[in-house]
C-alpha cells in the first residue's frame, strides 16, 4: 500500500515544530576491511597457484633437482547479489503536505537503507568466518580455519582453541601470523598484523592493548611489546558496529584477499504511475563481499 494521507496525517497541518527520523549515520566501516574492485561480471573467480618449493642442495657433478609441481591449486568464486528497495506515495499526500523540505517524497531514506544494509552483508564474511561455504570454495576450510591445506601440510590462522583478546594471546596472533603463514609450496611469505577489528563491546580492551606506552594491566615499568612486536599495529585497531559476537575479534594482515566487488553502483529511479498518479521510487544495485586468500585476516572465536 503506498504512503497515503493517513500515513502522514499531521503534516497536512500547519503547526508542527519539526519533523524527526532521520539521524546522523555511523560512517562506511567496510571499505577499511574489504578492497574495492569493479566487476564485469556475473561471478568473478580467482585461482590460487603454486609456485615453487625451496632451492634442492646439489652435489659436485650430480643432477639438478626440478620442481614441476607448480600448478593452479584451489579456486575462490564470488557471485554478485542485487539489492533493491522501493516505495510508492500518492499524489494527494506530495500535494497536501506542508513540510516537504523536511519530509522529502523523493527520498524518505533509501541512501541509508542501502549503506547500512552493505554494511551487514560486509560484517556477515567476518560473522559466518568459521563457517564454510561451498559456493565460495576454495581450499575446501572456512575463511577462518586452523587446517588450511598447503603442500606438505596445512596452516592456522585461528588458534586452535579459540582465546578471548588480551595481552599474551594479541601478541600471539601477531607472532603466528609471522612465523606460520606460507604459501601453496611451503615458503614463509611476508604476512604481519595491520589492524585490530573488534566489536564495540571489546573496545575498552582494545584501547588499553594499543593506546598504553607501558605494559597493559600491570605495574611494572615495561614497554608495550604489542606496539613494537612484528612491525607493531600500524593501522591501530577498528570498530565494527555491525559484528554479532561480543567475543569475537579479527587481526587484518598486510596480504590482500578480503574484497568488496561492485558490479552496478547504487543508483535511483523513480516515475510517476499513470493510472494511480502514485510516485514510484526505488533504489537499486549489485555487489558482493566475499575473499579469495585466507591469510588476509586471522580471528579468534571464544565463547
Amino acid at each position: 500500500m503506498a504512503v497515503n494521507l493517513s500515513a502522514i496525517k499531521d503534516l497536512l497541518l500547519p503547526g508542527l515544530r519539526g519533523i524527526e527520523g532521520k539521524y546522523e549515520q555511523i560512517p562506511s566501516q567496510y571499505d577499511k576491511i574489504f578492497t574495492k574492485a569493479n566487476s564485469k561480471m556475473a561471478l568473478e573467480r580467482t585461482a590460487e597457484m603454486r609456485f615453487l618449493g625451496y632451492a634442492q642442495l646439489k652435489t659436485e657433478g650430480g643432477q639438478t633437482a626440478f620442481d614441476n609441481n607448480a600448478s593452479e591449486r584451489f579456486v575462490y568464486n564470488q557471485e554478485h547479489t542485487e539489492i533493491g528497495l522501493g516505495y510508492a506515495i500518492t499524489r494527494k499526500a506530495i500535494d497536501d503536505n506542508l513540510y516537504k523540505t523536511q519530509f522529502t517524497p523523493s527520498n524518505l531514506g533509501l541512501v541509508e537503507s542501502f549503506a547500512q544494509t552493505k554494511e551487514i552483508y560486509g560484517a556477515n564474511v567476518l560473522n559466518t568466518a568459521t563457517t564454510y561455504n561451498a559456493n565460495i570454495g576454495g581450499d575446501g576450510k572456512a575463511l577462518c580455519a586452523t587446517d588450511h591445506p598447503i603442500d606438505g601440510g596445512t596452516v592456522a590462522n585461528k588458534p586452535t582453541t579459540d582465546v578471548e583478546l588480551n595481552e599474551s594471546t594479541l601478541l600471539n596472533a601477531m607472532i603466528s601470523i609471522r612465523t606460520n603463514f606460507r604459501d601453496q609450496a611451503g615458503l614463509k611469505v611476508f604476512a604481519r598484523g595491520r589492524r585490530l577489528v573488534i566489536p564495540p563491546q571489546l573496545e575498552p580492551v582494545a584501547i588499553r592493548l594499543t593506546k598504553s606506552e607501558l605494559r597493559p594491566g600491570t605495574s611494572d615499568n615495561d614497554v608495550n611489546a604489542i606496539m613494537m612486536t612484528a612491525g607493531g599495529l600500524p593501522e591501530g585497531y577498528m570498530v565494527n558496529d555491525y559484528l554479532t559476537d561480543a567475543n569475537n575479534w579479527f587481526l587484518l594482515t598486510n596480504i590482500d584477499g578480503l574484497v568488496y566487488m561492485e558490479r552496478v553502483p547504487f543508483e535511483t529511479d523513480m516515475q510517476v504511475d499513470f493510472v494511480t498518479d502514485n510516485l514510484l521510487v526505488k533504489g537499486y544495485e549489485r555487489y558482493s563481499f566475499g575473499y579469495y586468500n585466507w591469510r588476509s585476516i586471522f580471528g579468534s572465536f571464544p565463547t
